[in-house]
């Protein structure tokens, strides 16, 4: 059987899958009045609107007769790190310093394309007891009790590995563009003896030396923008 077909029959399954986890979802949602809520709308460029996301998470929350206590938008690109996000990190920021028991995305991507923050934040809000619903799947990643919702757990973890796979495919064919490209006499990476000037450094990571400066532990801005421990001790010395 072709990788092609493999890959097809792979989808269709994921596809039944994420549906049957949906409806499984649906049926485990209780609905819990006055709970204090977020709302986050993001779009990509300065020629969309996030008006309808955020309308209809309003439509939602006053279904659900939840309290709208807060709302986060902005246009950005969901690939950015989160500490180039102002409007997500004033989110993260919020929750840690409020009660709030629930942030209302439309879907997914407008939290972040980025697998590895998405997975992230996630992770950061379940610590805090404060549940993730996304809209377009019906998916909430707490239980009313405040445990993780394994449905949602289990279609994160999918998703995880769906963007793991990706990212395989990508370094793949980048190895082979270098093997290619050195098999021609080409050379990649630093010169020797290169060093990063410190307005080099200022400029690359300037959204982590602002989250330091705000007293952020070295563990959460790892957690919100990616870059190592490592890396962001050498950028207290910018504080």
């Amino acid at each position: 059987m072709s990788k092609v077909k493999n890959d097809k029959i792979y989808h269709f399954y994921f596809v039944i899958l994420i549906l049957f986890c949906n409806f499984a979802n649906e049926l485990m949602i209780i609905k819990v009045s006055n709970m204090k809520t977020i709302i986050y709308a993001r779009v990509s460029t300065n020629s969309q609107d996030y008006e309808r996301q955020i309308a209809d998470l309003r439509e939602y929350a006053s279904r659900m007769d939840y309290e709208i206590v807060k709302e986060f938008s902005e246009k950005v690109s969901g690939a950015k790190k989160v500490a180039e996000r102002e409007q997500l990190s004033e989110l993260m920021n919020y929750v840690q310093t409020h009660k709030v028991d629930k942030v209302l995305i439309y879907e997914c991507s407008r939290l972040s394309r980025r697998i590895v923050d998405f997975l992230s934040i996630v992770e950061q809000l379940n610590e805090l007891k404060v549940s993730l619903y996304i809209h377009q799947n019906g998916l909430e990643t707490l239980q009313s009790d405040g445990t993780v919702n394994p449905i949602a757990q289990l279609v994160l973890g999918i998703m995880a590995q769906f963007n793991s796979m990706e990212r395989g495919l990508i370094r793949s064919r980048m190895e082979s563009g270098y093997n290619h490209y050195r098999s021609e006499g080409g050379k990649v990476g630093r010169k020797e003896g290169y060093r990063k000037s410190d307005e080099d450094m200022k400029a690359q990571y300037t959204e982590e030396i602002k989250l330091l400066r705000k007293s952020y532990s070295l563990r959460n801005v790892s957690k919100l923008t990616g870059t190592s421990v490592n890396t962001l001790r050498k950028l207290q010395s910018f504080v």
